[in-house]
């Protein structure tokens, strides 16, 4: 649904900037920034989560109280007036929400979920969360296990205060289930409940989760009384006009995302994207009325064109000869077996034991390899027949042994599209795919680590400006509406390390040398993790060894070989920590680092401003993550979420508006005046269509450009021009006499970024030369007049 579309309700943002509300930046923060957004341009506020979250919460995706805002962030109070305050600037507000779970991690601080752990199935909300009461008490992971399953955990139970206490957790009683001078055990034994060993939350849950997360519980939503008591709050705020737009965590993990998008149209009118992360050649389904997806698969898009294919034989060569992987086919669906056997087992499990009369051991076998066959994260059927039939058949091709297993599975989904059995494979294949390909193989397979992004597709080396021009253009018919991002919360990495990592795909063979030398003197032992760590370094510099630390401690958990999160190997652990202060105190190898980066970082910089302007001009609704308006070398989180410095963004953009036009450098000013300048543009003056513009010249290949109008009527007048392949580009010599024929019609060509004028002809022809246009700035952002 577009916004020609919409009978009614608020429009759609101009532009979007994401803010990580938390305790140490709470709803009044946001509103002292607000003035700041205003003027750098941005069209809403787009906030993290505002309801009540678990006690402690960073990040706000774990709710425990859907029903009021969060004490930690302001409260209500808060929240009203930032509302008015940027209602009074003239700007909206979107607000992201979290349908599909809640956390239990403090049972005390979830009224819900204590209310289920104290009664049981008769509990009010025991049909709020999607629990297996058939299969008996529901289990609660948090016991230690010393490889004894729990049992001397269990000795460690008390009583106090009415409650089951295990150290700091609390558990409530059910009623007459204890009395004064009772058996702490014996009392546990009579709760609905059973506290078991953490080990068995990968196996043995019975309640369903958010990916593998057992603190998070899934919330049945499909039922009209739980959507309306998840979603009362949200949707008081939206008819109050407190509310211009809503982002949607996880669609995916829902029963009926389909459904649940028509549900919540019903009640809002306004703008609704969703956290669909599409396969390269994937579309969001046609029969849900949103606006768009959150924006990965055109983060993909622009961030690949500034890799150079040239570079995959040379990198998949350094790959192989360090021992990494390069077969990324046999990595994901390693990966992704290892998930649906080990850490989802739960899930498979219930999915297994709905084919009644089956093996249970070859049902459980079959579930696992069709889920990992599935070439999208979800299908949904019935429309997402496809995608049911590509993953049935890579899971014969995988195993021919299992065929009469899968084609009773077969049968029975496509006779009962909307059945359990159909539901839960559709959800569990999306928490597979998450889990075995974003948050393991991506940390396996580290032949070319820019290309492993949320969305991406590490096998495909980059975007051509081909298929770059058409996706724009598909996406300027089909969704004009939907969000494009280049950095989230989300992402493995920011924007501008990505940006930097692609000029590496210009020298690959130096690279491919340096990497040779540099692990000789201190490389780490596992292969992948040697190759990831060395592009982080080039990536994020300068970085200090606490972050490097850390990230590379997360890498080696996610990628699950030497270590893990429930399986730690401390002495390679050891290794890893170490390895930052070991290459800082390297003074050879510590110079020949920062020598590297320093050659490499002028092209990113040429990249990142490139890119940047692309996803801020192209169709759709650009987002602009927290911070990275100027500079971002953030790394996956909680790197990616530490406090942003507006004062100096402020100081800075104070100097832009007395008319300074900054030194593409360190500072970062270039990128925020190309922000800046973009989304007041975006603000002010309408975009539509999508043209691509062609380069002619010697240097054509080099330049990417594309034109849009204020409607269908009037010949296109605005233009963004960027520099790809800048190494390249010097090597050839330059611009030289390559120019850029613009779309003609009246009026003068002008700069925005420069201030300066374009000649023209009497009938509006200009074809400027890019070596004057790009002469001060790698990107240019053009107007008609």
């Amino acid at each position: 649904m577009s916004r020609r579309e919409r009978a009614v309700g608020p429009g759609v943002p101009s532009s979007t900037y994401r803010l990580q509300l938390r305790p140490e930046f709470t709803l009044g923060d946001a509103a002292r920034v607000a003035d700041y957004l205003h003027r750098l341009g941005v069209g809403a506020v787009y906030t993290s989560p505002l309801l009540t979250a678990a006690p402690g919460s960073t990040h706000g995706y774990d709710v425990v109280d859907p029903a009021q805002v969060s004490v930690a962030l302001g409260g209500e109070r808060a929240r009203r007036a930032l509302v008015g305050w940027l209602r009074e600037l003239g700007m909206g507000l979107v607000v992201d929400i979290v349908p599909n779970h809640m956390s239990v991690a403090d049972a005390a601080a979830n009224p819900w979920w204590w209310d289920v752990l104290r009664h049981g199935p008769r509990s009010r909300y025991a049909r709020f969360f999607d629990i297996d009461w058939s299969a008996g008490p529901l289990l609660l992971p948090v016991l230690a296990d010393d490889g004894d399953g729990g049992e001397a955990a269990l000795g460690e139970l008390a009583i106090a205060d009415d409650c089951l206490t295990y150290y700091e957790h609390r558990f409530p009683l059910a009623p007459g289930s204890y009395a004064p001078g009772d058996n702490p055990g014996l009392a546990h034994e009579r709760q609905h409940y059973r506290l078991v060993s953490w080990r068995r939350a990968g196996s043995e849950l019975t309640y369903r989760r958010f990916f593998d997360v057992a603190t998070l519980a899934a919330v049945r939503v499909e039922e009209p009384d739980v959507f309306a008591a998840t979603h009362g709050e949200i949707l008081r705020w939206a008819a109050a006009g407190d509310v211009d737009g809503l982002r949607v965590d996880h669609p995916d993990g829902l029963s009926d995302p389909g459904g649940y998008a028509r549900r919540l149209r019903e009640d809002f009118p306004g703008w609704i994207v969703v956290e669909k992360i599409l396969a390269p050649d994937e579309s969001l389904p046609a029969s849900w009325p949103v606006d768009g997806t959150t924006g990965y698969d055109a983060l993909r898009e622009v961030c690949g064109l500034f890799v150079d294919p040239a570079a995959e034989g040379p990198l998949t060569r350094l790959a192989e000869e360090r021992g990494g992987q390069t077969d990324f086919a046999r990595v994901e669906a390693d990966c992704r077996r290892h998930v649906a056997t080990r850490v989802l087992g739960a899930e498979v499990r219930r999915i297994a034991a709905l084919l009644e009369g089956a093996d249970p051991g070859r049902a459980r076998a079959a579930v696992v390899e069709l889920l990992v066959a599935f070439p999208v994260y979800r299908s949904y059927l019935p429309e997402g027949a496809a995608e049911w039939g590509r993953a049935l058949g890579g899971a014969r091709a995988a195993r021919p042994d299992l065929a009469a297993e899968l084609a009773e599975i077969d049968r029975r989904v496509r006779a009962e599209p909307r059945g359990e059995l159909a539901r839960r494979i559709q959800q569990t294949s999306g928490m597979v795919v998450a889990k075995g390909t974003e948050d393991t193989a991506f940390y396996r397979y580290t032949r070319f680590v820019a290309l492993n992004e949320v969305g991406g597709a590490p096998e495909r080396f980059g975007v051509d400006s081909a298929e770059f021009h058409a996706r724009a253009a598909a996406r300027a018919a089909s969704r004009p509406d939907t969000m494009t991002t280049l950095s989230t919360h989300d992402t493995k990495r920011a924007e501008d390390v990505r940006a930097r990592l692609a000029v590496l795909s210009e020298i690959p063979e130096e690279f491919a040398a340096a990497v040779r030398r540099w692990s000789g003197r201190c490389g780490l032992s596992e292969p992948s993790l040697n190759l990831l760590a060395w592009q982080t370094l080039l990536g994020a510099w300068p970085i200090d060894s606490g972050r490097l630390r850390d990230y590379l401690t997360k890498a080696a958990k996610e990628a699950k070989l030497r270590t893990s999160w429930t399986e730690p190997d401390p002495g390679f652990e050891r290794e890893v920590a170490s390895w930052p202060e070991r290459v800082f105190a390297d003074p050879v190898l510590a110079g020949e680092v920062t020598g590297f980066a320093e050659r490499i970082t002028p092209a990113g910089y040429s990249n990142g401003l490139g890119q940047k302007l692309l996803q801020l001009l192209g169709p759709g609704v650009p987002d602009v993550y927290q911070g990275s308006e100027l500079w971002d070398l953030s790394l996956v989180d909680p790197d990616n979420r530490r406090p942003v410095d507006y004062a100096l963004r402020e100081e800075l953009l104070a100097k832009l508006e007395d008319g300074w036009l900054p030194e593409v450098d360190h500072s970062g000013a270039a990128k925020m005046h190309v922000v800046r300048t973009a989304l007041r543009l975006r603000r002010d003056h309408p975009v539509e269509g999508y043209l691509p513009l062609a380069a002619q010249g010697p240097s054509a290949r080099h330049a990417v450009a594309f034109a849009r109008g204020r409607d269908r009527i009037h010949p296109p007048d605005v233009v963004a021009v960027a520099t790809r392949l800048p190494l390249g580009l010097e090597r050839a010599g330059g611009w030289r006499d390559t120019v850029l024929p613009l779309p003609v019609g009246p009026g003068r060509w002008g700069d925005l970024l420069t201030g300066r004028e374009i000649q023209a002809d009497p009938d509006g022809f200009a074809a400027p030369l890019l070596a004057d246009l790009l002469d001060r700035y790698p990107v240019a952002l053009l107007l008609r007049r």
